[in-house]
């Protein structure tokens, strides 16, 4: 097994972890200085460590647990699947900054997930003539804005804009509730087969995983969090949708609602999210444009503001390298920096501060930063 294999199967392993989430995940990797690191601590130490105890430490040197995590590898690398870490670059910078991101993806597509800019198309599973032919309307107006857009390849809305993205040559990724070793519903395999051609399939979940029902919520968390927008198009008062209109709200991110007629029972759930100023009404993907700065004028100015930076900035080594993964990464956590970096956190915070003051990034809520 070569150190890439090795690195991954300890990758798997963590997320395979029973009852260690994605924020307890992040703990163990911060405390132990790596990976492979929780692995090879004693039991004893791993019990001290916030959140874990003897129970968790036990499930963490289980046998069991490797030829799990050996299986899974096989898989991986039998159907060419791409496995994205939260530390990788490749990773969804989006959704790295939501605390509650999965620890690993699994990818099966040829699209970068860190476009530049990434959109959300939701709505209802029983849609009307209208949302149909809003939804197709609208996925081809984007065309120009030259965006990803993401959907969960369920029946109704999502697989209405899967389809009509790949006809005009859009980019799209599903994200599934189940794992790549099959497609649901099954009646969408030959478009999930397109999109990985243009896009891709995204999950959380390890091979062998049934689309059970408490899997979609958690799904919907990872469309919300890696997109810059959520649009919802066709809603009743309950389901998929509005949850994950509720999930991007949380994660501060912009939400586009479509209205209908007033007494349409699939836009309740659409006036609902406006009503209660949880979304933005629009009608066209122009007024998604312009909520959303989709200005090609002021792209140009910062592409000669960050020309700029490079060429006059004076900057000592530490800073320097903070600039870098910032560059790398997009927006980043502060403990993330301080990883990444391998400095400790008061002496990031200061080297912040100092290129805050100098116009060079802005903090944004969560101890979270990027540059301007």
């Amino acid at each position: 097994m070569n150190n890439g294999d090795e690195l991954l199967k300890y990758q798997i392993a963590l997320n395979m972890l029973p009852g260690i989430g994605p924020v307890l995940a992040r703990i163990l990797v911060s405390y132990c200085g790596g990976v492979e690191q929780i692995f090879q601590i004693p039991k004893s130490q791993l019990e001290k460590i916030p959140g874990i105890g003897p129970e968790k430490a036990n499930g963490i040197h289980s046998k069991e647990l490797w030829a799990k995590a050996d299986k899974e590898l096989a898989f991986i690398r039998k159907h060419s699947i791409q496995t994205l870490f939260y530390l990788d670059k490749e990773y969804p910078a989006r959704l790295k900054n939501c605390e509650d991101s999965p620890i690993l993806l699994f990818f099966k597509g040829t699209f970068d997930l860190n476009a530049n800019r990434v959109v959300a198309i939701v709505g209802t599973r029983q849609y009307s003539p209208y949302g149909r032919e809003l939804t197709e309307s609208l996925v081809e107006n984007l065309l120009k804005y030259d965006v990803l857009i993401v959907s969960g390849l369920a029946y109704g809305i999502d697989i209405i804009a899967h389809r009509a993205a790949t006809l005009h040559q859009i980019p799209t990724v599903a994200v599934t509730a189940h794992g790549l070793d099959r497609i649901y519903p099954y009646e969408h395999t030959s478009t999930a087969e397109k999109m990985i051609k243009h896009g891709g399939i995204l999950t959380e979940y390890t091979s062998g995983t049934k689309p059970d029902r408490e899997n979609f919520p958690a799904r919907n968390r990872i469309v919300a969090g890696m997109c810059d927008a959520t649009i919802v198009i066709e809603s009743g008062v309950k389901g998929g949708a509005l949850i994950t209109a509720e999930i991007a709200n949380g994660y501060n991110r912009d939400v586009f609602a479509f209205p209908g007629r007033v007494k349409d029972l699939f836009s309740q759930g659409c006036h609902h999210l406006i009503r209660e100023n949880k979304a933005t009404l629009v009608t066209s993907a122009d007024d998604i444009a312009r909520a959303m700065n989709w200005d090609i004028e002021e792209e140009e100015k910062l592409k000669k503001i960050k020309k700029q930076l490079d060429l006059f900035l004076d900057l000592n080594p530490e800073e320097q390298r903070i600039i870098s993964i910032l560059k790398e990464e997009g927006i980043v956590a502060i403990d993330l920096l301080s990883i990444k970096a391998g400095m400790p956190v008061s002496k990031v915070s200061s080297i912040l501060l100092q290129l805050e003051f100098s116009g060079v990034l802005r903090s944004l809520p969560g101890k979270v930063y990027e540059l301007i």
